[in-house]
């Protein structure tokens, strides 16, 4: 009795069978490889793999839309693998695309199906998780990593170096290494900034806000002093370049306990 009213249900549309609303995929990837999910609507959280496969886990939920609808689609390439939720249909007739990196197009076209992504990384393995409304967590990760939503909080801490952004939401940061080229920069635009680095750190800071505070943690030789909302100065014997900048919310440089 229970089957044939689920099987009613189904065919109403009020009942989805579960391999519509979930997705699973395992694979072990080479060191230096990168495990990439891009998202639109849903949170993504990473944490460190147990053994040597990279796992995900994609459960899709709606009220009104059908989860069927939407396609976890993985693209192996020679740099890792990316996986994304790919909605139905696209802008101008172009269907939406999952390519690596910041390219592709991932349009939701009013589809309210969200997708919210579990993530194991193996160690050796560079994680990047990217979405446009919802928070990107990865704890403990073994490697590097690359975080960015649009709306929704990002929080990273990795045993190597981090970079993360986000434009309505705070970034909190924890980085294992410090050892980057050039300039690294956290911002966003409404939330705060949370960077917190080895006690060896060595660099140059930059750190500004229009609406909060600037706090270190660590003894920083200043140019010119705090000024408004906007701090710089020399960590260390400071080579190169850190940027932390935020409109409205506080930036505070830590260091780890």
């Amino acid at each position: 009795m229970s089957l044939l009213r689920n099987l009613v249900l189904f065919v109403l549309g009020l009942v989805l069978p579960a391999a519509a609303a979930e997705f699973r995929w395992s694979e072990r990837l080479a060191p230096g490889q990168t495990l990439e999910i891009k998202g639109v609507s849903g949170d993504i959280r990473a944490v460190a793999a147990p053994g040597d496969q990279a796992q995900v886990v994609a459960r899709k939920h709606a009220r009104r839309s059908d989860p069927a609808a939407v396609e976890i689609r993985v693209v192996p390439h020679a740099g890792g693998v990316t996986i994304c939720a790919l909605y139905p249909g696209g802008s101008w007739r172009r269907p939406n695309e999952c390519v690596p990196g910041s390219g592709g197009r991932m349009e939701t076209q009013d589809n309210d199906v969200s997708v919210d992504f579990e993530v194991q990384v193996p160690a050796g393995v560079r994680f990047v998780g990217r979405t446009v409304n919802g928070e990107v967590e990865g704890r403990d990760l073994p490697g590097d990593a690359e975080a960015a939503s649009v709306n929704g909080d990002v929080e990273v801490a990795a045993a190597g170096l981090v970079r993360a952004r986000s434009v309505n939401g705070s970034v909190r940061v924890e980085l294992g290494k410090t050892n980057w080229e050039g300039e690294l920069s956290f911002e966003t635009v409404n939330g705060s900034l949370t960077v917190t680095l080895p006690d060896t750190a060595s660099t140059e800071v930059k750190a500004r806000t229009v609406n909060g505070d600037i706090r270190t943690d660590f003894p920083l030789a200043v140019r010119g002093g705090l000024v408004g909302h906007k701090l710089e100065g020399t960590l260390g014997s400071g080579g190169r370049s850190l940027s932390l900048e935020t409109v409205n919310g506080s930036v505070h440089l830590r260091k780890v306990r």
